[in-house]
This record gives C-alpha cells, structure tokens and sequence, in this order.
C-alpha cells in the first residue's frame, strides 16, 4: 500500500476555521450544528486549513464551503464525488471532505455516490438528513417516508424510503455511522472517529428542516424521550437502551431483531447482542441499519469500521508498477498511437 504523508498539525481555535462570509441558512437549522462541530473537530484534530478541501453538490447542505476557511468547491448537483475523486487522484496530500444532502446525494447523485463507496476512495462523505428538499421549498426527497404530503406529493408519497446507511454497507463502505444534529456531543465524536479513518468514511447526520419538515427526528432529539427510542453503538458493548437502560436488543427466531426488558422472563445482558463493528462481514451492520423507529430503538454511531485497500493507494501502485515495466508514459506517442485514425 502507498505511504502517506501525515498533514501537518496546527493549533488553531474552532472560529480559526471559519470564513468571513455570511452564513445563510434558515435560523433555527440543524446545519449551524454540524458546521460548528466540522470547525471544533478541525481544530482539535489541529488540521491545517490549506491541507483541507470541502466540495458540496447542491442544496442547503452545500452551501458549507463558502463558511468554511479552508479551499471548496461548490460543485455540480450530485457530482461531489466525481470531482472529489479527480481531486484525490491528483493531490494525495490533501484531506478532502464530500458535503451532501438526503436529494443532492440519492437521487441524481446517487450513481456517484456508490462508486465511491465501493472503490473506498480515501474521502470522508457527510450527507445531511433532512427527509425533505429545504433549498427547493419542500418537495418529497429519497429518504421521505412513504405516504409523505408535500407540495411535490400532495396526496401522499408513493415509493419506499432510501436507507442511506444501509445503502453504505450494501457497497461495503468501511467507515459508515449516523448521528444527531442536536447531540452535539456525539455528533463531534462521530465526525472525529470519519477523519481519523484511512478510506471512504460516511456519516449520515438526522438534520431538522424546521421549516419545511420540522421535528421530523423528534423522537432523537427531545431529551425526554429520545433515551427510549435511540440505541447508542459501542464497539463490544451490548445494545442496551430505554431511560432506566432497561431495554435492549437481541436476535430472536429467523434472525429477527427483539426488544426484550432485563429481568423479565430470566433476561439477562448475556442474552443481548454484542455490537461488532470491526466485523469482517457486512451482515450485523447491515441488520442494525434496517432498524427503524417506531418498531425499534433507531442506532446511532459506527456502524461498520474496517480496514479495506485504498483506491487511490491501488491507482499509484499500478502507475509504478507499469512505468516499472514499460518506461514513463509518452504522451505524444499516447495522441498519435495506432488507435487514433485521420477523417479527411
């Protein structure tokens, strides 16, 4: 595998890491969250600013490069990945993070989207969850749930929803997790955990659209109830949840998921599963992923974090090992090869 050259550190404070313009999302909006987390990880992660790239496709989401004070690029409407992957190729000594929505990255970018996943390319992907198209005033989007009213669907949403986490492990993505907007705390360990991996690492982060689909992650966020229906992972842990940490999760019969109550019926946490994230196979991951709110508590944190080889580190491999074999390329002879013929 190709070395890498470690990015230097700095010691920059979190607004060290903003822009001078003007932030323009709706107040309120989950997205002032995850770019005030993006700016404490950078700073606590001591990156420096001209090794960083932020490129976005189109959306609310995307609009984050511009307040970041690093290099960006607001790209083409699901095209963030193409052009993060031109970019990798051609600067290997760049950090480079993909900024997405729910619409920008599965539906017209969802192509993109899947060969990045399954080259693992060295990127991190953060995709912005908000069920709903915020920058397009409120059309249904991929990962709408089904019989959703909006003003592009208003007798209801015919099509199931896009698990964009399930969509992850089924290309085999090595690094993919999920995390709230409004829990900051994990929200930042999250982002930390995506930038210290080596290949494609995807976040899903449940975003609040309040005003086009306002509280649709209400049960996540509101603290008096979200112990109750979210499950935190934690590599070798049982999956215990509820506010009494009570609840917990088991496979049962066809290797259904069930809720079960310690101590009830000799229930004990030996009869809970164990989340593995580091698992060869993508099958647990893929498993939790499908769980959904309100049938199940809905997980949050890695879900799958393995080593894979690199795309980019396969590419430069390749170029040595034929310019070893066939001398340096000559682009002249490449132009005006055999293969190329003359139209009089």
């Amino acid at each position: 595998m190709a070395a890498t050259t470690s990015a230097p550190t700095v010691s920059l404070q979190p607004k060290d890491y903003g822009s001078s313009q003007e932030i323009r999302w709706c107040p309120g909006c989950g997205n002032y969250s995850i770019l005030t987390q993006l700016k404490k990880v950078c700073s606590n992660l001591g990156k420096d600013p001209d090794k960083l790239v932020f490129v976005s496709g189109i959306g609310c989401s995307s609009r984050l490069p511009y307040y970041m004070g690093t290099y960006g690029v607001h790209s083409i409407h699901g095209r963030a990945p193409a052009l993060a992957t031109g970019l990798r190729l051609a600067r290997p000594d760049l950090e480079i993070w993909v900024i997405t929505g729910d619409g920008d990255g599965l539906s017209i970018g969802g192509n993109h989207l899947l060969h990045a996943f399954r080259r693992n390319l060295n990127i991190k992907i953060i995709m912005f969850n908000n069920r709903i198209y915020g920058l397009t005033k409120g059309q249904v989007s991929p990962t709408s749930e089904m019989n959703k009213k909006t003003i592009s669907t208003p007798y209801g949403s015919i099509g199931a929803m896009i698990n964009p986490c399930s969509v992850a492990i089924g290309c085999e993505a090595t690094f993919v997790a999920r995390t709230v907007d409004m829990i900051p705390a994990h929200l930042q360990k999250t982002l930390e955990r995506a930038a210290a991996h080596r290949g494609v690492a995807f976040v899903e982060v449940y975003q609040n659209c309040n005003i086009f689909n306002d509280g649709a992650f209400k049960y996540s966020t509101d603290r008096e109830i979200r112990e109750d229906h979210v499950v935190e992972l934690e590599h070798g842990k049982a999956l215990i949840f509820g506010k009494d940490q009570t609840k917990g999760l088991r496979i049962g019969r066809n290797y259904c998921p069930e809720v079960v109550t310690l101590g009830e019926n000799g229930m004990s946490i030996y009869d809970l599963l164990i989340h593995d994230e580091r698992a060869s196979s993508p099958a647990l991951a893929f498993l939790l992923s499908r769980l959904r709110h309100p049938d199940y508590p809905e997980p949050i944190g890695v879900f799958r974090a393995v080593k894979s080889p690199i795309y980019n580190d396969l590419i430069e491999e390749q170029i040595r090992r034929l310019t070893q074999e066939r001398g340096a390329p000559d682009m002249q002879k490449l132009m005006y090869g055999p293969e190329t013929w003359e139209v009089n």
